[in-house]
C-alpha cells in the first residue's frame, strides 16, 4: 500500500508529537511519503499527484481546509473507482467534516481510529456537494455567513486565532452593524418550484454545518453524506426573528420551524441568485463574490477510511 501524508504545519505546531506518531505508524505498515504543505493550494496539487502517481490512499492532517484542499485535488477530474482512499485526522478548530464522520476530536485517538481502519481496509463511500465546480465536504453558503467567513479570514490573517468566540463576534457585528437586511439579498431556485427570495442560505451535505466549542451547529438536521442536499433559508433577517431561529439551531434536537424558515432534503441541485455580487463560502473557505451559483449533490463521490 502506497500512503501520502499531506501535513498542515499550523495543524503540527497545536498537536505537537502526533505527526511523528502517525507518521512512523504508518511508515511501518505502508510505503509512505510525508510532505508538509507550503501556501494555500499545495495541498490540491499534492492530492492531484497523488492520483496520478496510483497511491492508495491520502491522509490530510489539518483542519477542514487541508481536508477540502485535499479532496478538491483528488476530485479534480471527477469521481471514479480507482481513486485514492481519504484519511483525516483533525488539526483544525473546528473539523466539522472529521466529527460528522464520527471521528474524535483529539488527534491521538483519531489516529488510532484511522491506523485501524486502515489495517481492516474499512471504507466508507460519501456523498459530496459541488458549488460551481468547486468541491464541499459539509455546507456552502452564499450572502450572510460567507461575509462572516471573510471577516475571520481577515483577523486570521492578521495573526488572530480562529476561536469560536471570534466567529460569535464577528458575526454579531456583521449582522448588527454590516449587513443590509432591509430587504432579501438571495432567491433560491428549485426545479418545479417558484423562485423563493431569501435573505439567508446554507446548504448542507452533512449534519452539523458547524461547532460553537463542543456545540454542534445543526441548521440541516437531517443532512447526511448518504443523501442530497439540504437547505436552509431565512425568508428576512429581523434581528428578533434571526436570534429565535439561531436558538433552534443551537438546539440538541433541532425543530426548526416558522414562517420565516425555508428548508429542502435530499435534493440533486439548487442555484441561488443575488441581486448584487455577495460572498460565497464552501466549509468555511472565502471564494470571493458571486451574483449566481449553482450547487450539485454527487452521491459516493469519495471513498473515506473510517
Amino acid at each position: 500500500m502506497r500512503t501520502l501524508l499531506v501535513v498542515n504545519p499550523k495543524a503540527t505546531a497545536t498537536t505537537p508529537g502526533v505527526r511523528e506518531v502517525l507518521a512512523h505508524a504508518l511508515a511501518s505498515e505502508t510505503k509512505l511519503d510525508v510532505v508538509e504543505t507550503q501556501a494555500r493550494g499545495h495541498a490540491v496539487e499534492l492530492a492531484r499527484q497523488a492520483v496520478v502517481d496510483g497511491l492508495d490512499v491520502v491522509v490530510a492532517l489539518g483542519g477542514d481546509g487541508t481536508v477540502n484542499e485535499v479532496v478538491n485535488g483528488l476530485l479534480a477530474e471527477g469521481p471514479r473507482g480507482d481513486l485514492p482512499a481519504l484519511g483525516v485526522v483533525p488539526g483544525g478548530n473546528a473539523n466539522v467534516f472529521a466529527r460528522a464522520l464520527g471521528l474524535p476530536s483529539s488527534p491521538v485517538e483519531a489516529t488510532g481510529v484511522l491506523l485501524d481502519g486502515l489495517a481492516g481496509e474499512r471504507r466508507r463511500e460519501v456523498g459530496l456537494g459541488q458549488a460551481d465546480g468547486r468541491w464541499f465536504t459539509f455546507c456552502a453558503g452564499m450572502g450572510l455567513d460567507a461575509a462572516v467567513v471573510r471577516k475571520v479570514e481577515q483577523r486570521r490573517a492578521d495573526g488572530v486565532r480562529a476561536t469560536p468566540g471570534l466567529f460569535v463576534r464577528q458575526g454579531l457585528q456583521h449582522f448588527f452593524l454590516g449587513a443590509d437586511r432591509s430587504e432579501p439579498e438571495l432567491v433560491l431556485e428549485r426545479p418545479g418550484m417558484a423562485p423563493q427570495p431569501l435573505g439567508l442560505a446554507l446548504v448542507c451535505n452533512s449534519d452539523p454545518w458547524t461547532y460553537l466549542g463542543t456545540r454542534p451547529v445543526r441548521p440541516c438536521p437531517q443532512a447526511s453524506f448518504d443523501t442530497g442536499l439540504d437547505l436552509f433559508g431565512l425568508t428576512g433577517l429581523g434581528a428578533v426573528t434571526t436570534l429565535r431561529y439561531l436558538r433552534q439551531i443551537l438546539s440538541r434536537e433541532p425543530r426548526l420551524r416558522g414562517r420565516a424558515v425555508v428548508q429542502a432534503h435530499d435534493v440533486d441541485e439548487l442555484v441561488l441568485t443575488a441581486r448584487h455580487p455577495v460572498p460565497l463560502q464552501v466549509d468555511g473557505d472565502d471564494l470571493g463574490d458571486r451574483t449566481r451559483v449553482v450547487l450539485r449533490a454527487v452521491p459516493r463521490a469519495l471513498s473515506v477510511v473510517v
